[in-house]
């Protein structure tokens, strides 16, 4: 039996992305189990059209597409729309999972996935997109980095930083906790809005990343350090 949806709370539309007419046809029917309204597409192009008119909540999409495949699409859409985008893909290269991530996924699951494994997902990135938590507007700064969480702007030495969202937000957490250690499991909770163990890569990803903005030397980091064992620590 499906969730109840709170008839007082707006109904998630969600884009469902695949060239599988079985699959599409499958996720089509658990998500509107689960209460949300749902819209398909089966190609690249189509996809793109889709979400620029019904302004889904979250898209699933594809990887393996024809024509304009799925990264494409996420490229291109996330330039008209900031709605969580999650990856399905049946690609096991791992290269292939972080460029989706470097274009503006916010999330992927690898072909063959559970149900109630994709449906939790679902549920963190909507959770996550829609939380309405206020947070700390005041500056941070550590050095020479100053971070604007209220205008989600980032500077180092006076240069802006360009930073992907999740990068900020990353970056955001550790200036206001610098000095403690954190789990990659607490910042996939933290960052992603995860309520079980992810796939911690993601995180070892965008750490990466951030080495390559605020580091003099990323392969011999002073400011974000690995804690052996644990995780990752901020040194102000």
């Amino acid at each position: 039996m499906g969730n109840i949806i709170n008839p007082g709370l707006a109904v998630k539309r969600i884009l469902v992305v695949d060239d599988e007419p079985t699959l599409v046809a499958t996720l089509q029917y658990n998500l509107e189990r689960e209460g949300y309204q749902v819209d398909t597409a089966l190609d690249g192009e189509s996809a793109v059209a889709t979400a620029r008119a019904v302004r889904p909540d979250l898209i699933l999409l594809d990887v393996m597409l024809p024509g304009l495949d799925g990264l494409e699409v996420c490229r291109i859409l996330r330039r008209d729309t900031s709605a969580p985008i999650l990856l399905l893909t049946a690609k096991v290269d791992e290269v292939d999972k972080v460029v989706g991530l470097e274009i503006g996924a916010d999330d992927y699951v690898t072909k063959p996935f559970g149900m109630r494994e994709l449906m939790a997902r679902i549920r963190a990135l909507l959770r996550r997109a829609a939380s309405t938590e206020p947070r700390p507007t005041d500056a941070l700064t550590s050095g020479d980095l100053t971070i604007d969480p209220a205008a989600r702007t980032a500077t180092r030495d006076g240069t802006p930083l360009a930073l992907k969202p999740k990068e900020f937000d990353v970056l955001a957490h550790f200036l206001r906790y610098r000095g403690r250690a954190f789990s990659r499991d607490e910042l996939l909770s933290a960052i992603w809005g995860y309520e079980f163990a992810g796939d911690t890569r993601t995180v070892d990803v965008h750490i990466s990343w951030l080495r390559q903005k605020i580091e003099n030397e990323p392969s011999k980091p002073v400011r974000l350090i690995t804690v052996r064992g644990v995780g990752y620590r901020f040194e102000g």
